[in-house]
C-alpha cells in the first residue's frame, strides 16, 4: 500500500528538467536568435533543483547583460513549467556566433533585355567567308601590284576571266546563274546575321540578375523520358524536343489508355515546368499499343478459365 505522504506527487525527472532549461535559453532573447545550449546538466533534491548549462551566444552583444538576461530568463521559465525551486542555475559561455542575417532576394531588373535564346557566334560562316575572300583579293591585290611594280603582264587566270566576262552578255544563262548565286549567298548570310542559331539550345528562368541559363534539348528530352517512363504500363518512350514543341511517344504495355495517357501528359507537364524554360512549349502526346498489349475487361465481365487440352492415342482406348 503506497504511503499516504507519497499520494499525489509528481515527479520531474532530470532530463525534463535538462530539455526544459535547454529550451527556456534557447527562447530567452527577443528575437530567439543565437542562443543555443550546447551542454546541460540537472540535479534535483526534493523540490529544488541546481542547472549547469553550457550555452552559445550571439556576436556581437553586451556579454554580461546578455549572460544575466539568459540566467535570468532560464530560472523563471524552469521554475514556472517544472514547479521546483531553481535555487543555483551555472551558465558557461563556450561561443560567440554571428546571427545568419537573410539576404534580401534580387530584384528583378526590368530596363535590361534578355534574349529569348542564345546568339551564336557565327565561327564557322565567318571563317568560310574570311577565308576566301582573303584567297582572292589577296590574288588580285599580289597580281596588280606585280603589273605596276614590276612591269610584268597580268596573270594568265585574270586575263582568262576578263576575256570570259567580256565575252557574256547580261542575259547570259551562265550571268545569270552566277548573278542568282551570289544573292543566295547574299541573303544566306543575311539570315545568319538576324537570327541567334543555337537551336539545340532552350534558355531558362533564372531569378538573379544579369545571369542567363541554357539547357541543352537533349537533357529536356531525357528528363521527360524518364518521367514518362516511370509511369505505370508505359513501356519503350520516344521524346523529341523542337523549337516550341516537345512530342511524347509512349507505347502501351498494359493499362487503360486514356488513363495512361493521360498520366503520360501529367508527368511530361509536370518534366517540363520542373525544367524551367523561359518559354513552355506546347506538348503533344501519343500513345501507341505494344503489340502485347489487351484490353482491360469491364467490371461486369469475367475472366475466362482456362481449357485443359486433352490429347488421346491414335486409334483409340484399347
Amino acid at each position: 500500500m503506497t504511503a499516504a505522504a507519497e499520494r499525489g506527487t509528481t515527479t520531474v525527472s532530470e532530463r525534463a528538467v535538462r530539455r526544459i532549461a535547454g529550451r527556456a535559453a534557447a527562447e530567452s532573447l527577443p528575437h530567439g536568435d543565437g542562443v543555443r545550449a550546447t551542454g546541460s546538466t540537472a540535479s534535483v533534491h526534493g523540490r529544488r533543483a541546481e542547472l549547469s548549462l553550457a550555452v552559445t551566444l550571439p556576436y556581437p552583444a553586451p556579454l554580461a547583460d546578455t549572460v544575466r538576461d539568459v540566467r535570468r530568463h532560464v530560472v523563471e521559465r524552469t521554475g514556472q513549467l517544472t514547479g521546483l525551486d531553481v535555487a543555483a542555475t551555472r551558465l558557461a559561455v563556450t561561443s560567440l556566433s554571428v546571427p545568419r542575417v537573410p539576404v534580401p532576394p534580387a530584384p528583378e531588373h526590368d530596363g535590361g533585355r534578355t534574349p529569348r535564346r542564345w546568339w551564336s557566334q557565327r565561327r564557322v560562316p565567318v571563317a568560310l567567308l574570311s577565308a576566301v575572300a582573303a584567297v582572292c583579293w589577296g590574288a588580285l591585290a599580289l597580281d596588280l601590284v606585280r603589273v605596276h611594280t614590276a612591269h610584268r603582264a597580268a596573270a594568265a587566270w585574270r586575263r582568262s576571266a576578263l576575256h570570259w566576262l567580256s565575252g557574256r552578255a547580261p542575259g547570259d544563262p551562265a550571268v545569270v546563274a552566277a548573278g542568282a548565286a551570289v544573292a543566295l549567298l547574299g541573303v544566306w548570310l543575311i539570315l545568319l546575321a538576324v537570327t541567334p542559331g543555337r537551336r539545340r539550345q532552350s534558355t531558362l528562368r533564372v531569378p538573379a540578375a544579369r545571369v542567363d541559363a541554357a539547357v541543352d534539348r537533349s537533357a529536356v528530352e531525357s528528363l521527360v523520358r524518364e518521367a514518362v517512363g516511370d509511369v505505370a504500363g508505359v513501356g519503350a518512350v520516344r521524346v523529341r524536343a523542337r523549337t516550341g514543341r516537345v512530342t511524347v511517344r509512349a507505347g502501351l504495355c498494359f493499362g487503360d489508355r486514356a488513363a495512361t495517357r493521360d498520366a503520360v501528359t501529367s508527368a511530361a507537364r509536370a518534366a517540363l515546368t520542373a525544367c524551367g524554360l523561359r518559354r513552355t512549349p506546347r506538348l503533344r502526346v501519343r500513345v501507341v499499343p505494344e503489340p502485347v498489349w489487351r484490353p482491360p475487361l469491364d467490371a461486369g465481365q469475367e475472366t475466362p478459365e482456362p481449357v485443359a487440352a486433352t490429347s488421346g492415342r491414335p486409334g483409340g482406348d484399347r
